[in-house]
């Protein structure tokens, strides 16, 4: 999840010791399959994502959809759906000291803009495009979203 806030640090921490943080998480379909990112902080280092960030106060679900896409992937989306409301229970944050962390994600099934080409951000190692079936076991979180895209079938 794209964690770019204005929030300073220091406080940062407060906020994800005590509140859920509300985001939206995007299934990425294009033609060559689901566009995932290897995260390379936590929570969930070292799995195979969907791309996803925070909502900033007063920002309306569409322009955070918007705004992560652009951030996390380098392109812009149009949103075919949403897929509802989850939630992600973490025993890990990027603080050590913190009881994990607590995510209301709300899921999104967007394509990628036309001639769209993925650059990750220093969140992700990697971007890439799959196809079912996977060649790795899913977070239970990602197959939940692909699940309900329609994209497992």
């Amino acid at each position: 999840m794209s964690d770019d806030s204005p929030v300073p640090a220091t406080e940062w921490k407060t906020v994800v010791s005590n509140v859920p943080l509300v985001s939206v998480d995007l299934v990425v379909e294009t033609d060559d399959g689901v566009v995932l990112g290897k995260r390379e902080n936590e929570p969930a280092k070292g799995e195979w994502f969907v791309p996803g960030g925070r909502v900033r106060k007063h920002e309306r679900l569409q322009n955070a959809v918007a705004r992560v896409a652009e951030s996390e992937l380098g392109c812009g989306v149009a949103i075919e759906r949403q897929l509802g409301v989850y939630e992600h229970f973490y025993d890990t944050s990027e603080f050590d000291d913190t009881d994990g962390k607590h995510y209301v994600p709300i899921g999104y099934h967007v394509k990628p803009e036309d001639g769209a080409e993925f650059k990750p951000d220093d969140q992700h190692s990697s971007l890439r495009t799959f196809q079912p079936p996977f060649e790795f076991d899913l977070h239970p979180y990602v197959e939940a979203y692909l699940d309900d895209a329609g994209v497992l079938e």
